[in-house]
């Protein structure tokens, strides 16, 4: 679409109208592309969500043994596993 056939913002009543909204819609039609450059956030930390995970106690003993000689806490250790592994599967998986 060129930039003088943009379509108007519409207003939105709430951030859950405007998720719905965009979730239907292509952010081109309304803005011009040209314009746009990449934001950068280095200080933006991901949101994290606290869940809860029954291991078997020796598993946990092994993580912290193997967190220690990083230096690292033994659930940070599992964080980077978890993810490393997750990003394994995801890429084998294409």
């Amino acid at each position: 679409m060129s930039k003088n056939k943009l379509k108007s913002m519409p207003k939105f009543k709430s951030e859950d109208e405007e998720r719905e909204f965009w979730a239907t819609h292509d952010s081109t039609d309304y803005f011009d592309k040209s314009k746009m450059f990449k934001a950068r956030f280095p200080n933006l930390k991901p949101s994290t969500k606290t869940i809860s995970i029954r291991l078997p106690e020796y598993l946990i003993e092994k993580l912290k043994i193997l967190a220690n000689k990083r230096d690292v806490p033994y659930q940070s250790l599992l964080k980077m596993f978890l993810a490393e592994k997750v990003e394994d599967e995801l890429h084998t998986a294409k």
